[in-house]
Formats: structure tokens, C-alpha cells, sequence
């Protein structure tokens, strides 16, 4: 059903120049980075009243791929010629996606009642195996995980980190592309921002919960991820905020 939902927010490929942000999107996270090799953003919610962007309190600091950024499978076009996202690349993928759909050690979290949210345990896995019919997937078995194949995909680890997720619908089913690059979310950033990520966008706690309880699906909420120059380049065209 979750991923039900995401499909009808994809959009055919069109020209870059032809893309625009969905009409029917009224809430927004804008990141940008200094340039493509950065593993530090920027991130500003915004929302959108009278057919206008406004900013939603103050902007705030995240943590990038370690090897910074690298343009991904998501709503909007890739460049021709383009580098693209591949799994193990330590590279967020860069964009506009659909975002949506929350995971999380505790048994509640703020949010929209509409906001899908997942308590995870030990039967819940995201399939990063490019091989699988399932790769970039949420899985809940029906068993404890007994294979070494299941317990590699387990979310819950022994780390705080993954105690709150949100997800980015980068290469994301039924459209999923083998080794385009799996598990990418919002969660809470290691060593109070000094750590880079695997691809994710990291925050702290506090804001990530925020964002979480603010984003409604009714609004179509989206993630606008790119180098700051490339920002600038698209924002008329694209009608970025």
C-alpha cells in the first residue's frame, strides 16, 4: 500500500527544460550543498500558500554522503551524459523525489494521521540487494530472521542512528533499478553532525522529528537536493522554491 501511494508521485521523464515541481506539491525540503563533492548541506523546509513558497522557520545544518552528491532516479530528469547514483558509491543522490513513509525504534512518533509509520523490529528488513526481486524494499517476515541473507537486511541495528527514518523515494519500486542505489532516508545524524553518510541526509533528533510531524502526504511533500549552483541553475525553470 505504501508503495502504492508513492507510484502515483512519479512523473514520466521529460526534458529538463519541461520539468516543473508538481503543481499539487505544497510542502517542500530544499538542500544545497556547496558543490558535488561536499558532504555538508543546508536544508530549509518551505511550504506553499497563494501559489508561493514561503519558508518555514529557520534553515538548518545536515550531513551528505561522504563523497558528497550525485544525480539520482527520482522525479526529475537526469542531465544527458550524467553521472548517476550506483550502490556503494557513499554519494547522496541529487534531485527532486517524492518523500514519505516513516520507520522508528518507538512505538508512536509526531505526525500527520495520514503519514504512514512503521515501528520496526527485528522482522522488518530494507533490501539492499541489488540480486533480489525486492531490492530497495520493505520487507516484515513472518518469522525471526534465521538466514544470513535477512539478518544483513535487518533496519533495526544497534545503533541510535536508525532509531527514526524517514524515506527518500530514490529509485524506489516498482520502478527500482538493480545497483541505482538503495535505502535512502532522513535520519539522525552520528557524533552530533561530525559524520558523513553512506547516502543519506542526516540531522539532529529534534529536527528530524519535526519535519516528520510536519509533512502531510495530502500536500505531496518533496526533497529538492542539489549543489547550490546547479540550484541556481534550475530554480526558474523548474520552479523550485
Amino acid at each position: 500500500m505504501f508503495f502504492k501511494s508513492l507510484l502515483l508521485l512519479f512523473l514520466a521523464v521529460l526534458p529538463a527544460a519541461a520539468f516543473e515541481l508538481p503543481s499539487n506539491s505544497s510542502q517542500c525540503v530544499v538542500g544545497i550543498s556547496d558543490g558535488w563533492d561536499s558532504s555538508n548541506v543546508t536544508l530549509t523546509f518551505y511550504e506553499k500558500s497563494g501559489g508561493a513558497w514561503k519558508p518555514v522557520g529557520d534553515s538548518w545544518k545536515a550531513r551528505l554522503g561522504k563523497s558528497g552528491l550525485v544525480w539520482g532516479k527520482g522525479l526529475s530528469p537526469v542531465p544527458n551524459g550524467a553521472v548517476t547514483k550506483k550502490e556503494g558509491d557513499n554519494r547522496s543522490p541529487a534531485g527532486v523525489f517524492s518523500i514519505g513513509g516513516a520507520w522508528g525504534y518507538d512505538s508512536t512518533v509526531r505526525k500527520s494521521p495520514s503519514q504512514f509509520y512503521q515501528k520496526v523490529t527485528s522482522r522488518d528488513l530494507w533490501v539492499e540487494d541489488s540480486a533480489s526481486p525486492q531490492y530497495n524494499q520493505h520487507i516484515l517476515l513472518d518469522h525471526e530472521p534465521a538466514t544470513a541473507w535477512e539478518k544483513k537486511q535487518q533496519m533495526k541495528q544497534d545503533d541510535d542512528a536508525h532509531a527514526l527514518k524517514l524515506f527518500i523515494a530514490h529509485n524506489a519500486p516498482p520502478n527500482a533499478v538493480p545497483n541505482a542505489g538503495s535505502s535512502i532516508f532522513f535520519h539522525i545524524w552520528r557524533g552530533g553532525g561530525t559524520k558523513p553518510t553512506a547516502g543519506c541526509t542526516t540531522m539532529e533528533k529534534p529536527k528530524l522529528q519535526w519535519v516528520i510531524s510536519r509533512i502531510d502526504p495530502a500536500r505531496h511533500p518533496l526533497y529538492v537536493l542539489l549543489p547550490v549552483a546547479d540550484y541556481q541553475k534550475y530554480k526558474a525553470a523548474w520552479k523550485l522554491p
